[in-house]
């Protein structure tokens, strides 16, 4: 599957209406987003069950700072709408194909297993910002 551009719109229903995808944050004067796109690129065509996107950060702005974007490019992976994998610069190809093949063989129960304690203890703490000490 070759990469889609997809703007602040399509982005959640991206994420949420297919299981992997991939999303690089670039911009068009960035040296280092120039040479990743070719990778990427050809990184996408070796997994046509992976949605390889791309966010064009001075396009998106609004966007990429809500995404957290501070430096390009930056790489994030969603599974199954689940944030896991985000890592500014620019990768090799192998390093690509490790990032696609390590959440590919995630353990997805395990994942959200652990998002739900972190939202339930997220939940519990004290919202006036107040430690709660061990006992």
């Amino acid at each position: 599957m070759a990469t889609v551009d997809i703007t602040g719109e399509q982005f959640a229903s991206t994420v949420e209406d297919n299981d992997i995808v991939l999303v690089d944050f670039w911009a068009e004067w960035c040296g280092p987003c120039k040479q990743f796109g070719p990778t990427y690129s050809a990184v996408s065509e070796k997994h046509p069950d992976v949605v390889f996107s791309k966010v064009d950060t001075e396009a998106e702005q609004q966007l990429a700072a809500e995404a957290g974007i501070t430096s390009i490019p930056t790489l994030m992976a969603f599974r199954e709408k689940v944030l896991v994998f985000s890592q500014p610069g620019a990768l090799n190809a192998q390093q690509l194909e490790q990032v696609v093949d390590a959440v590919k063989a995630l353990d997805m129960e395990e994942v959200h297993a652990h998002v739900a304690r972190s939202q339930a203890e997220a939940a519990a703490a004290p919202q006036d910002g107040t430690q709660i000490p061990d006992l």
